[in-house]
């Protein structure tokens, strides 16, 4: 077979000689060859087992860490802190089974668009077959409502259109002849002679030659993308993934430590091993995994009030980290509408408001609103020609209005309804419009004559007029006028037509091309599908929050650069490339101008896709939206992929991370905020968690340190394993959880995007989690310190000696409760903010202190936890040390706050 690109170059004699075929097709026992050679039509790929899936998502350091802490706790007998660690493990691998749905499911919904039969010429006869059995050299006959079976050249067409808008994005039918192109690299639009697999025919009929089946059409090199496209881990991830390898290294060089320091001083094995244990189990983190889930499916939930729909967990947090956006033009920055916007009639020029389909809008000149209705009859009758030669028809829904037809003749019908133009009398003849001629035509009937209306393009148009209606009087034509008109249009984007009318006596009843000379030219109508007001606003406030939109389209430049030029683009230079510009660039030429060009047009599935990998070889987090099947290899190749609800393939939105519900762009500016706003309370629960492992870290090794110093480390350490397992357990669930709930900052959208390289242990980081641990660290030794010693003095007090360690226990407690108060902003003083507007935590720290209570003073927790109930005078030293994990991060944020970064 020849190469698959140039079948459109290839006149429909050389296309037969190539695949060995003719008109009448091919006989039964060829196609059974054939067959055998190429394989049945249809997508294939190699399923995932669900086991090996499921084994896949235990493939994590920190599932590591957990799985370990389980077993070590298992050992020592602690099941209840083994269950909850078992817990956290397989809730996490059995959401992250669920929500990550692999390239198969793409490939599937491909599946489903291949049509299931189809007619074909075989033996020279006329047969229906089930379209898996199409092989090339196969003829396949269409019609109006066919599914296309496969890649055809076509050798026939009569008034054939075909609805393209899955592979390239157009929402206009495209018309198809039979004449080859000379050009080469042409996008899938331009391609009119080729009929495509999966496509629509709206219109019309023809005959097609199979020049592709199954994996060589189209959409099986989309598949094939599919296939070989991984996506790339979230920055969110990457970070916590980074983030464990350190935390594992650590535990196991310091646990390694403490058991040989241990060791070293004589303390024995069993001292040496609890140690060792208590280290290890005070560094791991357990609470994170859940706090993570808990805290992206919140955000899920937020989300779906801001009409956006979540199909992967991850990308919550990461459309808030997106440093560029790449988007369609139609139905996301634009409602997908056709609406006239200009009219040219009576020789003046007319702006019309309003967009898609609703009939309200008005009518104005040089900015000054006016009444078509109080106008010369010119312009009303303009509109008019539109309304009356005119096929479609203006609905309204439950969900609003619609059109039934044509987008072009529904714009048509809309700009006439705004002017107040509902009725319409029936044809009594028509002449419908076809490539060749250019034009439609409808006869009327009046109520002393007849009246012809023609409208079509403004060149062919004049032609048919020799007079023109100007200020309600018959004049001598304009054309030089009307041409700069609407090449002036022509130059905003705009698609013009013309219209004219023709007075006939009322006997005329049937049209002939004779009865369209001498036409009176009445006016230009100017349409666009012009950007949603909501899109401008939502790409303003991008450039504000620091990302960067960039447009991507299958329409063509002059349009996609009128659009982006009334949609603000930041960085828009007028520069835009298309889709042979991409097929003549190398890998190397696109990275180096990916950064400087904002808008692409004309382009082909393998452009966006080669677009969304050099953006992220830049270095950029790369959201990408798409409504096609032509936009899923990138939307699956993207940070984050991003459907659209309603006009979305299934192909598209098993691709995406998440749906657009309205299809409207500035429902991504409100998830991006909503994503920002998961992250600011997903670095709030780290920096809250992670002290608690490491005070408590460091408390072991310390005591272990000073043992020889200090016989009442010796003795027994400041917490049992258990007493850490059960911190860890509280913070986790009560005390941090409240804080992904914790409301939405002001200014989220102000800020630039985060640095995808930044790494989760930063100087923030180590700073906060320090001085909470370092604070940690004394609190508790002087408080063991001061009430243990007394224990050990001459006979070993046991009971005294568990009441430190309770007094211990306890302080961290209330240590965490007050750190947790100014937790709940990064940067914002605890004493700037409503301390009620976050009910969650008022319910934590009330739980987590009622049940530290319950294991100090009930004698039946007190036997489980091996504490013991300690004097009411202690409460007063108890309280006022655990103070410093409020006052000192309070401090250091007015201090940061104060000075300069550098200077602190």
């Amino acid at each position: 077979m020849s190469n698959r690109s140039n079948w459109y170059q290839m006149n429909a004699e050389e296309v037969f000689e190539v695949l060995g075929s003719d008109r009448g097709g091919i006989v039964s026992s060829e196609a059974e060859a054939r067959l055998e050679k190429y394989g049945y039509n249809e997508l294939k790929f190699k399923k995932i087992s669900p086991f090996f899936r499921f084994l896949m998502q235990f493939s994590s350091p920190l599932i590591y860490i957990l799985l370990a802490a389980a077993l070590v706790t298992g050992l020592l007998g602690y099941w209840i802190d083994t269950t909850f660690i078992l817990g956290v493990v397989f809730a996490n691998t059995i959401m992250g089974f669920i929500m990550e749905r692999k390239a198969e499911a793409s490939i599937e919904a491909l599946r489903k668009m291949m049509a299931p039969e189809c007619t074909v010429l075989r033996d020279g006869e006329r047969k229906t077959i089930p379209a898996r059995e199409l092989v090339p050299g196969d003829i396949v006959l269409l019609e109006g409502g066919d599914r296309v079976p496969a890649d055809l050249r076509l050798f026939y067409t009569k008034d054939m259109s075909a609805d393209e808008a899955t592979l390239t994005g157009e929402s206009i039918p495209a018309r198809k002849d039979t004449e080859c192109i000379s050009i080469a690299d042409l996008p899938v639009a331009d391609q009119r002679c080729m009929a495509f697999s999966g496509t629509f025919i709206t219109r019309g009929y023809g005959q097609g030659v199979v020049i592709g089946t199954g994996g060589h059409t189209e959409i099986g090199r989309i598949a094939e993308i599919i296939k070989e496209t991984r996506k790339i881990a979230t920055p969110l991830l990457r970070k916590i993934k980074d983030f464990s390898k350190v935390i594992l290294a650590f535990i196991l060089i310091i646990t390694a430590i403490t058991f040989v320091l241990a060791m070293t001083f004589e303390f024995g094995f069993v001292y040496a091993f609890m140690a060792s244990v208590s280290l290890a189990v005070a560094s791991i983190p357990a609470g994170l995994p859940a706090m993570l889930t808990v805290t992206l499916a919140i955000g899920v939930t937020a989300m779906a009030q801001r009409h956006v729909l979540v199909r992967k967990l991850p990308a919550v947090e990461i459309l808030g980290s997106a440093t560029i956006i790449c988007s369609d033009k139609t139905g996301t920055f634009t409602k997908n509408q056709m609406t006239v916007v200009r009219v040219y009639s009576g020789g003046k020029d007319y702006r019309v408001s309003g967009t898609g389909y609703e009939p309200r809008g008005e009518f104005s000149i040089d900015g000054k609103g006016i009444n078509p209705a109080e106008e010369e009859r010119d312009l009303l009758e303009t509109l008019k020609a539109g309304y009356f030669c005119n096929s479609a028809a203006l609905t309204e829904g439950e969900s609003g209005y619609g059109i039934e037809g044509d987008p072009t003749e529904g714009a048509l019908m809309v700009s006439a309804a705004k002017a107040g133009i509902r009725e319409k009398s029936p044809w009594l003849d028509i002449i419908q419009f076809e490539p060749k001629h250019q034009y439609m035509a409808t006869l009327h009937e009046g109520k002393d004559r007849n009246i012809i209306y023609v409208k079509g393009s403004p060149e062919k148009i004049l032609n048919m007029c020799s007079r023109q209606l100007i200020n309600e009087e018959i004049q001598p034509i304009r054309s030089e006028e009307v041409l700069t008109e609407a090449d002036t249009m022509a130059g905003d984007a705009l698609r013009v037509l013309g219209m004219a009318y023709k007075i006939v006596p009322r006997e005329k009843t049937l049209l002939s091309l004779k009865d369209l000379e001498g036409l009176v030219f009445l006016g230009l109508q100017g349409m666009i599908d012009p950007p949603r007001e909501e899109a401008i606003e939502a790409v303003a406030k991008c450039k504000i929050a620091g990302i960067r939109v960039v447009m991507i389209t299958g329409d063509h430049a002059m349009t996609a650069k009128a659009i982006a030029k009334k949609l603000g683009i930041y960085g828009y230079d007028g520069r835009a490339l298309t889709g042979e510009d991409l097929s003549r660039m190398s890998d190397e030429e696109l990275y180096d101008a990916v950064d400087e060009v904002s808008v692409y047009a004309r382009v082909a599935p393998e452009h966006k896709f080669r677009i969304t990998k050099q953006l992220q070889n830049k270095g950029h987090v790369v959201a990408v939206t798409g409504d096609g099947v032509n936009d899923a290899p990138a939307l699956k190749a993207a940070d984050i992929g991003i459907a659209m609800g309603i006009t979305g393939t299934e192909v598209s939105k098993e691709a995406a991370d998440m749906v657009l519900v309205d299809d409207n762009f500035a429902s991504i500016e409100a998830a991006i905020e909503e994503g920002r706003h998961v992250f600011e309370n997903i670095r709030k629960a780290i920096l809250f968690l992670l002290p608690t492992n490491g005070g408590q870290a460091s408390l072991v090794m310390g005591a272990v340190l000073l043992s020889p110093f200090m016989p009442l480390f010796a003795e027994r350490l400041p917490l049992e394993p258990l007493h850490i397992l059960w911190v860890n357990l509280s913070v986790a669930i009560f005390l941090s959880l409240p804080l992904v709930v914790e409301p939405r900052e002001e200014g989220l959208l102000q800020r630039p995007p985060r640095n995808p390289k930044e790494k989760l242990i930063d100087h923030l980081f180590i700073k906060k989690v320090g001085l909470v641990s370092l604070t940690m660290v004394i609190v508790v030794f002087a408080l063991y310190y001061h009430y243990g010693m007394p224990a050990i003095s001459g006979q070993v007090d046991k009971l005294l000696l568990t009441q430190a360690q309770t007094a211990a226990l306890m302080s961290i407690m209330l240590l965490h409760i007050f750190y947790l108060l100014t937790a709940r902003s990064i940067t914002k003083s605890v004493f700037t903010f409503n301390p009620f507007s976050n009910r969650w935590v008022l319910i934590g720290i009330a739980i987590s202190l009622g049940a530290q209570l319950m294991i100090t003073y009930t004698p039946t927790l007190q036997a489980i936890f091996r504490t013991a109930a300690f004097p009411a005078e202690w409460w007063i030293p108890i309280i006022l040390s655990a103070l410093p994990g409020l006052f000192i991060i309070e401090i250091e944020k007015f201090l940061k706050k104060r000075f300069s970064e550098g200077k602190y």
